[in-house]
């Protein structure tokens, strides 16, 4: 049987997860409405729901934030899009996760929250190509990956400077205070 205050964290962390994930949702779909690849780089998008992705493992770790990410992906494909959208998001999300999580755990003293972020940016758009080269079976769509690295790192910087911005601003709530980490 669990205590009073174990039940209190749990549910916590159920209502930060559940809000991470409706902001995720609604950042994607405000996403959706910027035409961000018709005048710079076709396929490329500023990743804002990337910004609850990574404060999500911030706080709470790697098996939320792995809920969190998939279950992003599925509302906003459903919301906004295809099964080849899903496919692609899907790729690229679980990709950047699986590195985003990885440096958190090897390397949160000596990278910042920016440089994770890029790192997430950059293998999202690996993991949307490998996605496309399935697809269209051929390893030929990865000439695009120069442009959309690029874009990555972009990208990846401006989520990360508001992700340090959020983290710091939610780690001073009473709500958020038992989930910061010691470090950043």
């Amino acid at each position: 049987m669990t205590s009073l205050a174990e039940q209190s964290l749990l549910l916590k962390k159920t209502v930060i997860l559940a809000i991470f994930a409706a902001a995720a949702v609604v950042l994607g779909i405000v996403e959706s409405l910027i035409p961000l690849g018709s005048f710079m780089v076709p396929g490329a998008k500023l990743g804002l729901a990337n910004i609850m992705i990574l404060t999500c493992l911030y706080f709470l770790g790697g098996r939320d934030t792995l809920m969190l990410v998939v279950l992003k992906t599925l509302l906003t494909a459903m919301l906004l899009g295809t099964f080849s959208m899903l496919l692609f998001s899907l790729f690229g999300a679980v990709l950047s996760f699986a590195v985003m999580y990885g440096l958190m755990k090897v390397s949160r003293k000596r990278l910042s929250l920016i440089g994770i972020s890029v790192a997430g940016g950059i293998a999202h758009n690996i993991g949307q190509l490998g996605a496309a080269a399935i697809v269209i079976d051929s390893l030929n769509i990865f000439y695009y990956l120069p442009v959309l690295m690029i874009a990555g790192v972009a990208t990846g910087i401006v989520v990360g400077i508001a992700v340090r911005y959020l983290t710091n601003a939610l780690g001073r709530m009473k709500m958020f205070a038992p989930f910061a980490p010691d470090t950043y």
